[in-house]
Formats: structure tokens, sequence, C-alpha cells
């Protein structure tokens, strides 16, 4: 099955449509009593798609108690741990407010199925979600310089494309790009804000994911996107792994949503 694009009008259209398909596999999967390995994005892109799932969720009134989720990444202090919670950058701290939050208590979402990968030990992030199977489904947005997650763009004379797909979860440098715009997108452009590392999920675990859906609403997009068209693969593109993958989806805003103002 070649990669699906899937183009919208603007950025309410493409939360919708991803918040109704990611609630069907969610339906799908408890209705018939079976664990459900929800991989999980933060950023702006996922605002929208964060509040629409939670009310979707709540008025179907479906048991979450089989429900586990799986962030995508975090960032790392200097000490080598995650940053606090209530840092404005946290990632943990996002997926509360913008999604669990918003959960009726009653559904039974259990805190201990919320996962993230651990900078002191990533590779047991790896095991257990082969123990459970793989992820059942996997939320993506895609960065300015194609990375998805924090697997950074890689020169092909450094990794063969065999080798980048089969990384594992690890704590990673962030590029200057990366920095940049996360400073403008969370931290009011100041840089300082900005942790230099961040443990991941690694490619092979994202990858291994039954399904994937990717969602982009920025016109700085744009170009990755054009790129990760033309269908070859290479680190030095992250995104364009995607092209490989057997049940991807793509959903794009023809409107796309200025940096400045976020979504």
């Amino acid at each position: 099955m070649s990669l699906n694009w899937v183009r919208v009008e603007h950025y309410e259209a493409m939360s919708r449509l991803a918040a109704e398909r990611t609630f069907a596999v969610i339906e799908r999967r408890l209705r018939g009593n079976r664990p459900m390995l929800l991989g999980l994005a933060t950023g702006n892109t996922m605002l929208s798609l964060y509040a629409q799932l939670a009310e979707m969720l709540n008025q179907r009134r479906l048991d979450l108690s089989r429900l586990h989720t799986v962030n995508l990444d975090e960032y790392v202090g200097a000490d080598g741990h995650w940053i606090p919670a209530g840092h404005p950058l946290s990632y943990r701290g996002y997926v509360q407010k913008n999604f669990f939050s918003r959960l009726d208590t009653k559904l039974g979402m259990n805190r201990e199925h919320v996962h993230f990968p651990d900078p002191a030990r990533p590779a047991a992030l790896d095991e257990w979600i082969r123990s459970m199977g793989g992820l059942e489904f996997q939320l993506l947005g895609i960065g300015f310089n194609g990375h998805i997650a924090f697997n950074e763009p890689m020169p092909e004379s450094v990794i063969s494309a065999e080798a980048f797909a089969a990384l594992p979860s690890r704590v990673v440098g962030l590029t200057e790009l990366t920095i940049d715009t996360n400073a403008r997108l969370t931290a009011g452009g100041d840089h300082s804000k900005v942790p230099r590392q961040a443990v991941t999920l690694g490619m092979a675990q994202i990858l291994a994911a039954k399904k994937i859906l990717l969602l982009a609403c920025f016109p700085q997009q744009r170009q990755p996107l054009r790129e990760l068209r033309q269908g070859r693969v290479t680190p030095e593109l992250p995104g364009s792994y995607l092209n490989n993958h057997p049940n991807a989806t793509i959903i794009y805003a023809d409107d796309p949503v200025r940096l400045e103002d976020g979504p």
C-alpha cells in the first residue's frame, strides 16, 4: 500500500478528520476488549485534535482502562533527567493539560498506562512496546527539517538508510533549527529555555506501528512534504520513511497556519 495523501481546507478540518480516524481505531480495539497502544505526538499541530478526541471519547463513554499511550519524546535537562512536568516546554505537562485533563475520570484511564521514553533506560520502552505487540496507531508531526519525533536528519555519508530505520529509542542532541523552531513556537523566542537534548522514541518502533497518521499545517512544512512526495527514502529526511510504511497517511491543510499565529 502506498503512502496516502489527504488534502483538507484548513487546520480545523485537518484536526477533525484526524480525531475521527484516531477515535475509530481506539473504539475498535477497546470494544473488542483488547489493549490499545496509542502513540501520541505533541506541538501546536495537535492541540485541536486532542480537544476533539477527548470530547468523542467522553461522549461515547468508552472504557479506557485498557488504553495505553506512548509519547514520542520529552526534553532532557542538564542533569540527564526529564525536565519537570511543570516546565513550560514539558511534553508530559502538554499531554496532561491538552488531553488527559479533558477526559472524564469515570472512563477509567489509568495514569500508569501513560508512557514516555526514559532517558536513563530508553531501551526499556522499546522492549515493553514489543512485548505488547507493538503500537496500534501512531500520530506524528513533521519538523521543518523533516524530522519525526526527535529523530533528526543525518547525512547518508554517516548512516545508511537501513541503519537509520533501525535506530532505537535514545537520548539525542537537538539541531539548531529544531531549537530555534521550538523557541519560537513554545518559548516566546527565548532560546535559553529550550533544552539541548531530548529522549526520543526510535525510528524502529515508530515504523513498526500498524498505522501511522502524520499531520501538517504550517507553511514551513511544505518543503519537507514536497521532498517526501518524491518518494526517495533517506536519513536526510526522516519523514521520507513513511513512503515504505504499509499503512501511513498524511493529512495536510491547504490553507496553512502562519507560524507567528499558531493554530
